[in-house]
């Protein structure tokens, strides 16, 4: 029961525990008001609140095994007569067009298993659900899926009534859907009628007036008093119009429970609106329950409300959504303070809706703390996943998954197994996770894309797997076309140094966005103080890169021998004109300032990438893929990475014999390597060694680093 009804007389009346029958009903009421009791006005009124601590009292120990029909799952295995360890998980087609596609987007949903179990029972259970990923991982799909779960026969229309007591005030009334139209027609027809009758009138007094004022002589009069008799008639219609309801929602036509997407909507797209009257007075005004418009709020009656990135929406926007999310009904007013519509305000609208918000990680931060507790105390938090463990059943899903976006897109040729098999090698590799697929669909469906428009330009019957490989180059995001410029120009002015060995220079490797890396030289230089010596790093490091820098020096003041209070230590990340965020250059770092104080060259035919404890281990970090690819661009030889990041490594197979990888746990292990000159590197790794000890043995779990 909601908490804020304040008499007896305005609270719904308790509901007894619904009883679920096989056509996926509730036993004990009629359809048409489900969910609502009609108040003294006869406006029904959604129901309140029920209380959740009832909620799951029925809910089976297994999960979803016993939803009901209206939310089970449909899914069928698709047959397997091949290897199962092949790309394809054992399926033997020849295009996607042999795999069947399901027809509900719940049995389609590829990956998020606890996701979906989540909204089958919010399904039931009329459940809100807060939904917190990255894009592209299934939020939206999964919303309108649980619109298709709703029954139909819940569906209601609502008519907005004028009000002859105050004008202002526009009574609200629901019913079964279907019965708004027939109820706007029988009031339309009655108004035609009454119309009818009064321009016969009309027309009968207008020529008896006109008649009489030939007959007397005077047949100016008689157009004079016609003239007042027409306008005094139409004047009098205006009053029997005002009779005829306005349809605010209509659900005849709808087959399933409405799914609106409010993402982003102001507050009148939101929460409704009155429309401005330039006409106020006079009889020329409009009505004012003809002006009431719905909001999402409104349209969202009896299905799902679907806003994105949740935390976009103003505060007010998110008090009112709170609003309307606990009363089960929200007036409709006037969003602007200058129109006329704002001395407007109906009676309470049902918005008796399932809340999905969704957003990405930072949403949390912006959202109203106490909307974020309405959906927490009714409903459901969910974190989408990034990646899938890779086994055979999902590669398998993926290739309906292919199947799924042709058919979406209507106009793409269907794909090869061979094609079908390089759509699965790139969701591994954007993964970047070892044994691992990649959950963000929307960018591999939009591969799928791209290869179906180049076989279809090409008048193909099937799109293969040149297709594919010709669409990976195409669909290349912004960032990678960026980095792949970036490469291009250092090496037109060389700028890029991949031979040789130079004394506290370092090429550093980083990722722009998600899938592109870039070279990045780091140079250290050591210079006598003016006063306490200082580590200055210039390249507009964010705070964690800058915190970096600060355990990067902690190591330095512990392995050498010379006294660095009395010099400055510069570190330049050269040419990092967006700046620097993350940890991952914390190696680059070490080994630039370790050369400089030491006078050792770092030979310049090597990268390096990863994050440093302060005892010297190497952690680590994202993004190990694409830097090793831009690394092979740029025309090195070989790649230092964490050893914790080897499992992730899945290049390209051009680059596989371009460049040697070098998996590394400790910072000595880096020198070793980095460094040029034989004794005087041993000595400094020796000593080195003996100072900070062996790399802590530790457990790396499969984690998924974020990029650096």
């Amino acid at each position: 029961m909601s908490e804020n009804k304040d008499t007896a007389d305005d609270a719904p009346p308790e509901r007894e525990e619904d009883t679920v029958v096989e056509d996926g009903r509730t036993d004990g009421s009629d359809a048409s008001t489900v969910g609502s009791s009609p108040d003294a006005t006869g406006v029904e009124q959604p129901e309140g609140q029920a209380d959740d601590t009832d909620a799951d009292e029925s809910e089976p120990e297994d999960g979803v095994s016993d939803l009901g029909s209206d939310v089970t799952l449909e899914e069928e295995a698709m047959p397997v007569t091949g290897d199962e360890d092949d790309v394809l998980g054992g399926l033997d087609i020849e295009s996607t067009a042999d795999i069947e596609v399901p027809d509900r987007l719940v049995d389609q949903v590829i990956g998020q298993s606890h996701a979906r179990d989540i909204v089958l029972k919010a399904a039931k259970q009329r459940r809100h659900v807060m939904m917190i990923g990255s894009p592209g991982t299934g939020k939206s799909m999964l919303a309108k899926a649980m619109s298709q779960l709703l029954p139909k026969e819940d569906l209601q229309d609502v008519l907005v009534y004028h009000n002859p007591d105050d004008g202002n005030e526009p009574k609200v009334r629901t019913v079964p859907a279907g019965k708004g139209e027939q109820i706007v027609d029988a009031h339309k027809e009655e108004a035609n009628k009454r119309n009818q009758m009064r321009s016969f009138l009309m027309w009968i007094i207008i020529a008896v007036v006109v008649g009489y004022s030939l007959f007397v002589g005077n047949p100016l009069l008689g157009v004079l008093a016609a003239g007042v008799i027409y306008l005094a008639f139409r004047y009098g219609a205006r009053g029997s119009d005002s009779m005829i309801p306005n349809l605010l929602i209509n659900n005849a036509e709808k087959q399933t429970a409405p799914f609106e997407e409010a993402t982003g909507a102001h507050a009148g797209a939101l929460l409704g609106d009155v429309r401005h009257d330039p006409f106020q007075s006079g009889g020329m005004e409009t009505p004012s329950h003809d002006r009431v418009e719905a909001g999402a709020i409104h349209k969202a009656n009896k299905g799902v409300l679907f806003v994105d990135e949740i935390n976009t929406l103003d505060i007010r926007s998110q008090q009112k959504l709170m609003t309307a999310i606990q009363e089960g009904a929200f007036s409709i007013t006037g969003q602007s303070e200058r129109s006329s519509g704002a001395m407007v305000q109906t009676e309470p609208v049902p918005t008796d809706f399932i809340m999905v918000a969704a957003g990405n990680l930072d949403a949390m931060e912006n959202m109203h703390p106490a909307l974020r507790d309405r959906i927490k105390g009714y409903g459901y938090e969910v974190y989408m996943d990034d990646t899938i463990e890779d086994d055979p059943e999902m590669r398998r899903k993926y290739a309906r998954f292919v199947a799924q976006e042709v058919e979406k897109d209507g106009r793409l040729p269907h794909f090869t197994a061979e094609g079908v098999e390089e759509v699965i090698l790139e969701a591994r590799r954007r993964a970047g996770r070892k044994e691992h697929l990649s959950l963000k669909l929307r960018n591999l469906g939009g591969l799928v894309r791209v290869a179906g428009d180049i076989a279809r330009a090409a008048d193909k019957e099937f799109t293969e797997r040149e297709d594919v490989l010709q669409a990976k180059d195409r669909s290349r995001s912004i960032e990678q076309q960026l980095a792949d410029n970036y490469i291009e120009r250092r090496k037109d002015y060389k700028m890029t140094v991949n031979e040789g060995s130079a004394v506290g220079r370092v090429n550093g490797l980083a990722v722009m966005g998600e899938d592109s890396g870039i070279v990045m030289p780091v140079m250290a230089e050591v210079a006598p103080s003016q006063g306490p010596g200082e580590v200055i790093a210039t390249g507009k490091l964010q705070e964690i890169a800058m915190e970096a820098v600060q355990n990067v020096s902690a190591i330095i003041k512990k392995f050498s021998d010379e006294d660095i209070s009395e010099k400055d230590i510069h570190i330049q990340f050269v040419q990092s004109y967006e700046g620097v965020e993350g940890d991952s250059a914390s190696v680059t770092v070490a080994t630039a300032v370790i050369s400089a104080l030491e006078n050792i060259p770092v030979e310049q035919n090597l990268a390096m990438t990863g994050s440093l404890s302060v005892r010297g281990d190497v952690l680590p970090v994202g993004g190990v893929t694409h830097k090793i690819e831009a690394a092979a661009k740029t025309g090195l030889d070989t790649v230092i990475i964490p050893k914790a990041n080897e499992q992730d490594v899945m290049i390209e197979d051009e680059y596989e014999d371009q460049i040697e990888i070098v998996p590394v746990s400790h910072l000595s292990e880096v020198l070793e390597v980095a460094l040029a000159g034989e004794p005087e590197k041993d000595s400094l790794v020796d000593r080195l060694k003996s100072i900070t000890g062996q790399a802590l043995e530790r457990k790396v779990g499969p984690t998924n680093p974020s990029p650096q």
